[in-house]
């Protein structure tokens, strides 16, 4: 396996409710950057604020039996691209605030978010498994979504599995995340890529705001590309992830030998 790899974040503003149109985009920017792997922000496919779960069933996907999930494979194997994005899933009764990572074979990992951000409350059910760590032709991935930034422990518990880069889609209006992102990187030694998107939306009773400045950011914590808080732009680096499995800080030192677990008790009570 050869350890370095392009990787790319495509941040664009969606089209609410046109799921057509928001793949259409992907698959343009998948083929113009030619990234082995590419990141594209939460809810890309739909739009952010859906109003209710009558309207998220009518943009969700199912990863089995969607037309979208069976153009993205083609696109994956067509391009040998690995594609993360953030979308709307229906899996029997229950609706999803997921992302998948669809590798170039036609594997598919989704992962469904754990800690849903203010109104997603009202609308999506939360996350019930373990966010994954993907061993792939290009190294071990682990997939995270927007508001898991503010939990310190789903970056920690994606680099004890084993996660050499963070795939972290992205719908972000405060704005601590991408500084945030410094520290997961900077404690976990592993690289992370942030994928937010741009533009505004008002369907309710409020207009929110999202503030771009994707990211791809080292396993020391160097920003490696950054884009515009305002712009569509494709960002991109070469990643080297050998570097993520060395995780010593000093020639005394090792990010996870060194932990003291039996302090902090107190975090699983």
């Amino acid at each position: 396996m050869n350890s370095t790899f392009k990787a790319a974040c495509g941040q664009f503003q969606p089209e609410f409710g046109e799921t057509a149109k928001n793949i259409r985009r992907m698959t343009k920017i998948v083929r113009a950057v030619q990234a082995d792997l590419i990141v594209f922000p939460e809810l890309c496919t739909s739009g952010y604020e859906l109003r209710n779960r009558e309207e998220v069933r009518s943009l969700a996907l199912n990863i089995d039996s969607s037309e979208e999930f069976r153009l993205l494979k083609s696109l994956a194997k067509e391009m040998n691209s690995h594609i993360v994005f953030g979308f709307p899933e229906i899996s029997g009764s229950k609706l999803f605030n997921s992302s998948a990572l669809i590798e170039p074979n036609g594997t598919v990992t989704p992962y469904r978010k754990l800690h849903l951000f203010d109104r997603e409350k009202n609308i999506f059910d939360p996350g019930e498994e373990v966010p994954p760590v993907i061993d792939t032709a290009i190294g071990k991935i682990g997939l995270m979504i927007c508001f898991d930034w503010i939990f310190p422990e789903v970056a920690r518990s994606l680099a004890l599995r084993g996660s050499q880069i963070i795939c972290h889609p992205s719908n972000l209006v405060l704005t601590f995340c991408q500084r945030a992102m410094f520290a997961r990187s900077v404690e976990n030694g592993v690289f992370t890529m942030t994928c937010n998107r741009i533009g505004s939306e008002t369907r309710t009773d409020r207009t929110l705001t999202f503030t771009g400045a994707s990211q791809i950011l080292s396993n020391r914590g160097v920003t490696m590309a950054q884009a515009s808080p305002d712009s569509e732009e494709v960002i991109s680096a070469e990643i080297d992830l050998s570097q993520a499995v060395n995780k010593m800080i000093t020639a005394k030192n090792n990010l996870f030998e060194d932990r003291r677990t039996e302090m902090y008790t107190s975090l699983w009570k």
